[in-house]
């Protein structure tokens, strides 16, 4: 898939799911993400908390026909480690203005955390692509159906709290895509290395995601 970020940016909206891994386990990581990409995802988010993320993304980043992402990114520093790596959107659980003009610069995606309506216009007007929504309300589909009347500019992408039976309804709410995080690779299913149980997940997620 194309690095550029206007092109990014449009395949992330037509993917409309995306898998984030954050685990303590390096080579789990790996073998999580591989079962999420045979399951049907096309965006995955090594966050850099994770041992060995940067070389994880180089790894993954290598075949072109998926989109590698870096999540818990927190400074220019960080931004321009990954996007060296291979990253091709640039996550972050805050709003940094530097790694916005950053990731902006090198021509990915970025993804600042925000919460409020003030924050996530802040972050447009910074010039993030899209905003996500952490941590997560008690209704993920209502919160974001009440932000995006008043602010149909913003592309709100939701990951905390979002799971297999509330994405649709997030989604339809009008997000512009969701991530998974433990709902998708959760952390028993991690424990027992069961990846097949990630796949099948995956699979269940994507063939919804993409059903009609």
């Amino acid at each position: 898939m194309s690095r550029n970020r206007n092109e990014t940016l449009e395949t992330i909206g037509r993917l409309r799911v995306g898998a984030i891994i954050r685990t303590k386990d390096r080579n789990v990581a790996a073998d999580a993400v591989r079962a999420a990409i045979a399951g049907g995802f096309r965006s995955v988010e090594f966050t850099l908390n994770t041992p060995g993320a940067l070389d994880l993304i180089a790894e993954f980043a290598e075949n072109r026909d998926l989109l590698v992402g870096a999540g818990t990114v927190m400074s220019a520093e960080q931004t321009r480690q990954a996007v060296e790596a291979g990253a091709c959107y640039i996550v972050a659980p805050n709003c940094d203005a530097e790694v916005i003009a950053e990731s902006r610069r090198l021509d990915v995606v970025s993804v600042p955390g925000t919460y409020t309506p003030t924050e996530m216009v802040t972050a447009h007007r910074l010039g993030a692509d899209m905003v996500k929504l952490f941590p997560a309300p008690a209704d993920i589909p209502l919160y974001v159906r009440q932000l995006v009347g008043p602010l149909p500019e913003l592309r709100i992408y939701p990951t905390a709290g979002v799971t297999p039976d509330n994405f649709l309804d997030v989604l339809a709410a009008g997000a512009y895509g969701v991530g998974f995080v433990s709902s998708l690779f959760r952390p028993d299913d991690l424990a027992r290395k069961d990846f097949g149980a990630v796949e099948r997940r995956a699979a269940d997620i994507t063939r919804r995601a993409h059903r009609g």
